[in-house]
């Protein structure tokens, strides 16, 4: 999963410094298109549904690299591998997670299918649990501990931790709010966005 002492190419370099701004932009951008979903009263299936779920896919996937980014300038070592291996696994679910949707949304006729599909696939054991439960938990954690690590030793901002967790409780509280939670997250992860020495 982690590869130690590889020099980045310069493709590489660039995705993982803009992966910080992009993902969580992204996540802002999901959340206008999820509020835009729901104005006649309900949300999916349709083309915004299936256009904001495919949003925050990419959304995702960035953050995957940016949980690599952020363990890479730790340095590594046992606690940063520890927390990136947490977020990536939540990272996982939670796209596991999105791709259901984006099924469920493409396959559902109305909102009442979509209800019926949605509890068959929670009624699966673990699923509820593991999928929409523990994963987005596990990423937010893992997460947060990179950042806290990255700001301990004044690789960033002291603040960014701070900030970060105000964007993660926004999200968590309603995710009506995520376009707010994705503006907090991005001026929380805009310091990781710059080339940082690291430790061999």
């Amino acid at each position: 999963m982690f590869r130690q002492r590889r020099p980045m190419t310069i493709y590489r370099m660039r995705n993982a410094l803009r992966a910080p701004v992009l993902a969580p932009t992204l996540m802002a951008v999901y959340g206008l298109v999820r509020l835009l979903d729901g104005l006649d009263g309900q949300r999916g299936p349709g083309f915004l549904w299936t256009l904001g779920h495919l949003i925050f896919l990419v959304s995702l996937s960035l953050f995957w690299l940016v949980v690599l980014a952020a363990r890479r300038m730790t340095g590594g070592g046992v606690a940063a591998t520890g927390a990136a291996a947490a977020g990536l696994a939540g990272l996982a679910g939670s796209i596991a997670q999105i791709g259901i949707d984006i099924v469920v949304g493409i396959a559902a006729d109305d909102a009442a299918a979509m209800r019926q599909m949605f509890g068959e696939v929670r009624a699966v054991p673990g699923v509820a649990v593991a999928i929409y439960g523990l994963a987005p938990a596990l990423f937010f954690v893992g997460l947060l501990a990179l950042v806290i690590h990255l700001a301990v030793v004044r690789t960033i901002p002291l603040f960014t931790p701070v900030v970060l967790l105000l964007g993660i409780g926004v999200a968590v509280t309603s995710l009506d709010l995520l376009p707010i939670a994705g503006l907090l997250v991005l001026v929380a992860l805009a310091p990781l966005a710059r080339p940082v020495p690291v430790n061999p």
